[in-house]
């Protein structure tokens, strides 16, 4: 029998009985302070006083509880975590095939590994933990992941601002093995790409993105392709080797905008150019000076990080949108995507078609798409099925 202080839930409707999370409102009872630190592991209890589950405890942040198991015999240990870390792996390996050197290992609640990320790419691994009760399994997570993986190092970017959620502050650092080097070149389908794993966004790429990328490409021989928030090209150097007209790439952050120019000159591209600058003005300024592109991409940041800047990011998202059909000649290619969890697939394709109609243009759908399989969603967690692709022709 478990010795676990213990959560009590009120009643629970029955769409939140096997999500990952507790949210604070639903707890009629925490331990107190004397009995558990917050980050401890917890039994979770229904309201009738029957098991529920075992996880983390934060009474500060609104994710109260993260279930780690539902199996009251379940032990959390190293042996634990090295089976979660086997089976991670064993899913990717089915799904990618076993030549696959940079993919996401652990996606969190997606793979019962709640606020933690793993990415490989080739001989590195790069994880975030994002959880205030991953920080006491921090050694064993490090020793588990170099015995199974044997990689040549792993290096930590809890640099997420989410972090201040749980009560923890920012951290990067090499925790073993060699650092990283400045810039990796890893493969993706037909493309080299420069993944900046120390200092680039979230773990250096976004792999989500990764079979979007190479699925895009395949309409873009002949065109002249406009890839907005471009971040480090590499749907634009897809494009190009496919055979694009011409690729030009807009991205605000000039470092980010340096590596794309690393990736045009790696990949031998001379239909390849990169403009430093704020995508929002980008467009205007294209549209002004009746500039016209056979394709537009369009991979924004998250404008809705949370519920409260939805509306916000529905003016961006739409503005951004009509901007880059009013660029397309008839017939002409439109790719957008949201990766903004609290926007739903049919919103914002209401978004997309609502752009089209202020601008008399009919958007005529190719393929909708999300992340890529590496990213697993869980049916009954809606929240991680967060990126939408939509691939258009605008007549």
């Amino acid at each position: 029998m478990s010795q676990l202080p213990t959560v009590q839930l009120k009643p629970q409707r029955r769409s939140r009985r096997n999500h990952p999370w507790v949210f604070a409102s639903e707890v009629a009872h925490f331990p107190t302070a004397e009995q558990l630190a917050d980050g401890g592991m917890v039994d979770v209890l229904d309201a009738q006083g029957r098991f529920y589950g075992r996880g983390f405890l934060n009474r500060h942040s609104q994710i109260a509880v993260r279930y780690l198991s539902r199996h009251s015999e379940v032990v959390i240990d190293k042996d634990w975590w090295m089976k979660r870390f086997s089976d991670a792996l064993a899913y990717r390996r089915l799904i990618l095939g076993d030549k696959a050197t940079t993919f996401r290992w652990v996606h969190g609640e997606a793979d019962g590994l709640p606020g933690l990320t793993v990415d490989r790419y080739k001989d590195f691994l790069v994880i975030q933990l994002l959880a205030l009760g991953l920080e006491p399994w921090r050694e064993v997570i490090v020793e588990c992941l170099a015995a199974i993986g044997e990689p040549a190092g792993i290096y930590e970017r809890s640099d997420a601002p989410v972090r201040s959620l749980e009560g923890l502050s920012e951290k990067t650092e090499c925790l073993w093995g060699k650092m990283p080097p400045p810039l990796l070149d890893i493969e993706e389908g037909a493309a080299h790409l420069w993944v900046d794993l120390q200092r680039g966004q979230k773990t250096g790429l976004f792999l989500d993105q990764s079979l979007n990328r190479q699925q895009v490409a395949r309409y873009a021989a002949g065109r002249t392709v406009l890839n907005a928030f471009s971040y480090t090209g590499a749907f634009g150097v897809h494009c190009a080797l496919a055979g694009a007209t011409s690729v030009l790439n807009v991205e605000v952050s000039q470092e980010a905008s340096t590596i794309g120019e690393q990736n045009g000159l790696l990949n031998h591209l001379s239909n390849y150019t990169t403009l430093t600058g704020n995508a929002f003005d980008v467009l205007r300024e294209f549209d002004r000076d009746g500039r016209r592109f056979d394709m537009v991409i369009l991979d924004p940041p998250a404008f809705a990080k949370s519920r409260r800047s939805l509306e916000g990011a529905l003016r961006g998202y739409k503005e951004i949108n009509l901007r880059a059909m009013k660029l397309l000649p008839p017939g002409g290619i439109l790719v957008t995507s949201s990766c903004s969890s609290h926007l739903g697939m049919e919103d914002f394709r209401g978004i997309v078609q609502d752009a089209a109609q202020d601008i008399n243009r009919v958007a005529r759908l190719i393929e909708q798409r999300g992340q890529a399989p590496d990213h697993p969603v869980l049916l009954h967690v809606p929240e991680t099925e967060y990126l939408k692709c939509l691939i258009m022709t605008v007549v």
